[in-house]
């Protein structure tokens, strides 16, 4: 089958959307389908079936846009058109600029079209401050649907969560869900710590250093805990507040947190070195690295927040903590670390449920939606 992939945001693989488009896209070909890409990402320029559009120009902010790392692509209609025009389905990956613009060629064309959901509300509302206005995510969730979501023959939601989020506001949509999926290479394996780090706690947590991941209620928690110096964070990521969490790591007095972008291999080391892994993240559609986590063994404490999906992913009260709350954190995070043999039987109920988020699994399940949408457009004619 001939596909399209339109990436609105495509760059380096440090983030959960690019990691998830990137990810679809290899299995697809790997599956002997013929995949087209259609980004802004200069970097895949030149190679076989990247077709690259301009990046927005967004004037004398455009140093703030990149330190966000969501740079997002401009629509140029030849560009597009040359990609898409005899596909045999359209999939959309964000609700900006050039997704919408080829759902709409699709629409017009009769094209099946399918899209994933992998950009809350909050995700773009956040950037003008105004990530908890009810109002403001409201009217972003609809936006999404008018501008894209509503010609989708089919919509891909990872979780159950954005799925009921999204349709509580928009109303019934046709859709799948499906787990982005963890690598088989997330696995328990055996791993000395460092041994400048035998002596200390280590306590990860994964996710791009911005305000929804809210790194600084683990930093709080640490002040709060009765191991404090005892406690190593490792924060693995990359963003626009790494220098703020470093000053409050050091205004709270705690060791200096170790924060660094890790390639695939190194940061399955680093999770089967940690002693305890922590999800304190507000906003969240999936997350991915909380899975990864739990698939190397390790016991996760997650954020009960309303707005994120990863919630869902506790196997007791006891891996959950009240969100936005340093105080409950350092209590139950003692709790865990004070307790080894407890945490040894939570990971071994955790292994078991990992095995549900399999990629190859998840793959499978993509590309099965592809082929039944392009089917039920050919039936309908």
């Amino acid at each position: 089958m001939k596909i399209a992939v339109i990436c609105d945001v495509l760059g380096k693989e440090n983030n959960g959307t690019t990691i998830a488009a990137m990810n679809l896209i290899r299995s697809l070909r790997a599956k002997g389908h013929s995949v087209r890409v259609v980004c802004a990402d200069p970097e895949h320029a030149g190679q076989p079936d990247y077709y690259i559009v301009p990046k927005m120009n967004f004037g004398p902010i455009n140093g703030y846009v990149a330190k966000n790392g969501v740079a997002p692509a401009k629509v140029d209609r030849g560009i597009l058109e040359a990609a898409i025009a005899d596909v045999e389905l359209i999939h959309v990956m964000m609700p900006f600029a050039v997704g919408c613009a080829a759902a709409q060629y699709a629409h017009r064309h009769h094209i099946p079209l399918t899209a994933g959901f992998h950009c809350q509300a909050e995700n773009v509302t956040g950037h003008i401050f105004m990530m908890d206005f009810p109002l403001a995510n409201t009217i972003a969730y609809k936006t999404f649907y008018h501008n894209l979501y509503r010609y989708c023959d089919c919509i891909h939601y990872p979780s159950q969560f954005i799925c009921d989020t999204f349709e509580n506001i928009v109303g019934p949509t046709p859709h799948r869900i499906i787990s982005n999926g963890v690598n088989s290479a997330f696995r328990p394996m055996p791993f000395e710590k460092p041994e400048k780090l035998r002596e200390r706690y280590v306590v990860l947590f994964t996710g791009r250093y911005s305000p929804e991941k809210s790194h600084k209620v683990l930093i709080d928690a640490v002040a709060l805990s009765r191991h404090k110096d005892e406690i190593q964070l490792v924060f693995a990521g990359t963003g626009p507040l790494k220098l703020a969490l470093l000053r409050q790591a050091r205004r709270c007095r705690i060791p200096k947190p170790i924060m660094e972008f890790y390639d695939r291999d190194t940061l399955i080391d680093i999770i089967n070195s940690a002693d305890l892994y922590v999800h304190p993240a507000e906003i969240e559609i999936e997350a991915i690295a909380c899975l990864e986590a739990i698939a190397c063994g390790r016991v996760p404490l997650i954020a009960d927040s309303p707005r994120s999906a990863t919630r869902y992913f506790a196997l007791s009260d006891d891996n959950l903590f009240r969100y936005d709350d340093p105080t409950d954190l350092a209590q139950k995070m003692d709790w865990w670390l004070e307790h080894p043999e407890e945490r040894e039987r939570c990971s071994a109920s955790y292994l078991g449920y990992a095995k549900q988020f399999d990629f190859q699994t998840c793959m499978d399940a993509m590309e099965k939606m592809m082929l039944d949408t392009v089917e039920k457009k050919r039936h309908e004619g």
